[in-house]
């Protein structure tokens, strides 16, 4: 477990899950300082840094220390406009933040990917996903963790309709496509970046899950 006051850097903090990653983190007491590069300006907080851009403006801009680094960006096809756009975003925008978080220090990098992502699958999604993993591996992060939840459950500032539809049925799912609560996923993440350790962990839904709870 870190003992020592921790300097965190998080991508995606507007999002469904970032939210509630935020709101864990800022009332961590071992939190010194979160790092939160958004597109909109955040709620302030003593220990809340939140610069307002692109991101990928910004990363040249973001300074140190960082020691654990949250990756929670994620778009859809339909919202990025394309399967170029969405590759640009889910792909790389994550590895190019992924990069700056190393430079800047950071020795444990969580990043939210996906259930059954695979650089060979045939669906694009999960294809990306898969890339997106891969890219990541070869940083050679002393510490990764990728976290692959399954539909992801919670109220969006800007619903999805296929997580609307899908999430009511995956609760009844069982095992690792069990849908997922937003909150739970956040938690678990904490939990898991407070874990020392080497090399690679790959976190399915199901233990995500109990993680969360």
């Amino acid at each position: 477990m870190y003992l020592t006051p921790q300097n965190i850097l998080l991508a995606g903090a507007t999002g469904l899950t970032g939210e509630h990653l935020l709101d864990r983190l800022l009332n961590e007491p071992t939190v010194n300082r979160v790092l939160a590069p958004t597109r909109r300006p955040l709620a302030q907080h003593a220990r809340l840094e939140n610069p307002v851009g692109e991101l990928a403006g910004l990363l040249p801009q973001l300074t140190g220390p960082v020691d654990i680094a949250f990756c929670c960006l994620g778009t859809t096809i339909k919202q990025a406009g394309s399967q170029e756009a969405f590759r640009a975003i889910d792909h790389d925008l994550a590895v190019a933040f992924a990069l700056r978080a190393r430079e800047l220090g950071a020795r444990h990098l969580l990043v939210i990917s996906a259930i059954d992502a695979d650089p060979a699958s045939s669906v694009f999604y999960s294809r990306v996903k898969g890339e997106l993993e891969l890219a990541l591996r070869e940083q050679n992060w002393p510490q990764l963790t990728l976290a692959r939840p399954s539909i992801l459950i919670g109220n969006r500032s800007e619903p999805r309709l296929a997580e609307q539809i899908a999430a009511p049925l995956s609760r009844l799912i069982p095992g690792k496509y069990h849908g997922i609560e937003a909150c739970h996923l956040a938690w678990a993440l904490w939990r898991l970046a407070l874990e020392e350790g080497n090399g690679v962990r790959v976190v399915e839904s199901d233990e995500l899950r109990k993680l969360g709870r």
